[in-house]
């Protein structure tokens, strides 16, 4: 029951870790109207200047957490970045904007990397697949608890009390964490083979786990193949609410409830159905880490042009529905098999370098592109540029099933020689 609690606490922590990113797209519209913003501002904002922080910060965070108290770093770091939030809501410039979103990066630093290391040590081997798919419903729970609440607040009062509001939840949600949730046994769950007794662990070294981890070929290469992916989720994610407001005429009540359904139960299918998917194929193929991605990234492309073509948004947000369900079945896999590749207490520093990965070409990329894109069709097209930024977007889909294809190979091949349990 602890581990059940401390699991749920861990993903509403999540939760909010992914609402306050996420809320600068979630009211784009009306910030860009206060400020005087232009679309590519917007990309750098929510991409590449949050991503820097969050992505280089969550290195040396990662190795003091793995030699530390995770749930004290992690309880730190959602103050922080909580408060950082808050300081969003009285930002009245743009540069006063981008370091209170530069101070979110660096609290948020801290945030999932130890709490994928604590939900690996409460949940043994053969579960943790559907634990951490349970944990990995933060993102979508967040982004549509964000459509909902933040475009409600803007709705009825303005965008800066958003970020105030819900800044302060997450205050207060930092003393929950240090006073509710218990720091587990490193590597407690996962006994040597032949059922031995546990031995003592070795605090991990930074730069040893580091260079262990890149020269995995299995680890770089699902690091890069959910940087393809995360390129065009997190492209979409930051301008999708934009894009339905400005070009498909919905308003921000209709987003606060059509927009909001649909993330939350699109999204989070995704993550729970993935996980509960790797949970029963990897044990016959390792190789489903990536073939399973690979297959639903494919059949999300059709009806992510569709959604894209729409020319009304009730029929943009059927067709969103598909790929938006389908693109998250990488998360789950990627970060079950990381957790299951690296030593006990090399995970939260493992964790670390896959989100630097990652979230250096999704965030820090897939956003800033998709912003300048649109900012580049503006001027022959004032009426669409965002609907053809997006489409531009397909060949990145492409090539992050071609990606995860590679995964899948790499480990098949890694089976047959018996380098991969």
């Amino acid at each position: 029951m602890r581990a059940w609690s401390a699991l749920a606490i861990l993903c509403f922590v999540y939760v909010l870790n992914f609402l306050d990113r996420q809320l600068l797209s979630i009211l784009a519209k009306p910030i860009q109207d206060d400020l005087g913003l232009a679309d590519g501002q917007l990309g750098l904002i929510s991409g590449l200047y949050f991503a820097v922080f969050y992505c280089v910060l969550a290195i040396p965070v990662g190795w003091l957490a793995d030699r530390t108290n995770r749930v004290r770093v992690l309880s730190f770091a959602c103050a922080l970045w909580s408060a950082a939030t808050v300081a969003c809501g009285f930002a009245s410039s743009y540069p006063q904007l981008v370091a209170a979103r530069m101070s979110v990066g660096i609290g948020e630093a801290g945030g999932v990397p130890p709490s994928y290391a604590i939900v690996a040590d409460y949940f043994p081997p053969g579960t943790r697949g559907t634990a951490l798919s349970i944990f990995n419903l933060g993102p979508p729970i967040g982004q549509a608890l964000g459509v909902a609440f933040g475009a409600s607040i803007a709705a009825a009062y303005d965008w800066r009390s958003a970020f105030v509001a819900l800044g302060a939840v997450g205050i207060v949600t930092a003393v929950i964490v240090v006073v509710f949730v218990r720091e587990p046994v490193r590597g407690g769950l996962d006994r040597p083979a032949g059922g031995g007794p546990m031995i003592a662990l070795a605090k991990a070294e930074f730069w040893p786990t580091c260079r262990r981890f890149f020269a995995d070929p299995v680890l770089l290469c699902l690091s890069l193949a959910c940087g393809a992916t995360q390129f065009v989720t997190y492209a979409v994610l930051n301008f999708t609410t934009l894009f339905l407001m400005r070009e498909k005429g919905m308003t921000l009540n209709e987003i606060a409830i059509y927009y909001a359904l649909l993330i939350g139960i699109a999204i989070g299918l995704g993550m729970y159905v993935s996980g509960r998917l790797i949970d029963r194929l990897a044990p016959r193929s390792k190789s489903a880490h990536g073939f399973l991605p690979a297959v639903a990234l494919a059949l999300a492309i059709p009806f992510f042009v569709g959604f894209v073509w729409a020319p009304t948004w009730p029929l943009a947000l059927v067709f969103l529905a598909i790929p938006t369900f389908l693109n998250y079945f990488y998360l789950s896999p990627a970060v079950t098999l990381v957790q299951e590749e690296v030593r006990p207490q090399e995970r939260v520093l493992a964790g670390a370098l896959l989100l630097l990965v990652m979230n250096l070409i999704g965030l820090g990329l897939g956003p800033t592109y998709l912003g300048a894109a649109s900012d580049y069709f503006r001027p022959t097209h004032p009426d669409n540029s965002l609907q053809l930024a997006f489409y531009t977007l397909v060949p990145f889909y492409v090539l992050a099933v071609a990606m995860h294809l590679w995964l899948a190979r790499i480990l098949k091949r890694k089976t047959r020689t018996g380098d991969v349990p």
